[in-house]
């Protein structure tokens, strides 16, 4: 049985300037350097939510060469005013082969992935787009000992949980309980069966702030 946890949360932006400033200004927080990821053409800065647990903005890098494939997270689809927003999370796993497999719900193919020193495998939709709109999870297997979290300054602000709305919220929490997910999720059917939405509720020294 694989053993399935959230690991971090993804916020697009059409700049890493961008998003990095309105994840700032919203948690009056300061972000850290991420670094590049060369097969996809992107980069990231990040915030630590836990020992590992971070929140990742993530953006096309404008000096890095357009990858032969789409980019992931649905960047490719944002346009130069698409404002930053909590766009997905990814589950960590300890089984991603045994994970990407598990149906109803198809996460892509696995995809071997490095950014600086760090390595890690994921699941990467062939279309670049995410899996139940960001609702249901993209899943990552880190390589070594270390979470790239436990790396990062504390931030004093800490992941209390996540809130969705999806009309395959039945669909979604069996994929989840096959793939052995435990932690602060939870995942229900809006009553107008068409609203999709995703919260994270977080900690801060300020309060608790409901950040999408």
């Amino acid at each position: 049985m694989p053993n399935s946890a959230i690991d971090h949360l993804v916020v697009t932006s059409s700049s890493l300037a961008v998003g990095v400033e309105y994840v700032e200004q919203v948690l009056r927080c300061k972000m850290q350097p991420g670094g590049q990821h060369p097969r996809m053409g992107t980069h990231n800065a990040l915030l630590r939510l836990g020992d590992k647990c971070y929140l990742e903005v993530i953006a096309i890098d404008p000096d890095a060469a357009p990858p032969q494939r789409p980019r992931w997270f649905e960047l490719d689809s944002l346009s130069f005013n698409s404002p930053p927003r909590l766009a997905g999370w990814v589950m960590r796993t300890n089984e991603i082969q045994t994970v990407a497999r598990l149906r109803p719900l198809d996460t892509g193919s696995i995809e071997e992935m490095s950014r600086g020193a760090l390595e890690w495998q994921i699941t990467i939709p062939a279309d670049g787009g995410f899996v139940c709109d960001g609702i249901a999870p993209s899943v990552i297997q880190w390589k070594g000992e270390t979470h790239p979290a436990s790396r990062l300054p504390d931030s004093h602000i800490s992941l209390i949980g996540l809130e969705a709305q999806h009309p395959d919220a039945q669909r979604i929490n069996t994929w989840l309980s096959s793939a052995g997910f435990e932690g602060p999720l939870s995942i229900q059917s809006p009553l107008d069966n068409a609203t999709i939405e995703l919260t994270a509720l977080l900690q801060t020294p300020k309060g608790v702030v409901r950040f999408r």
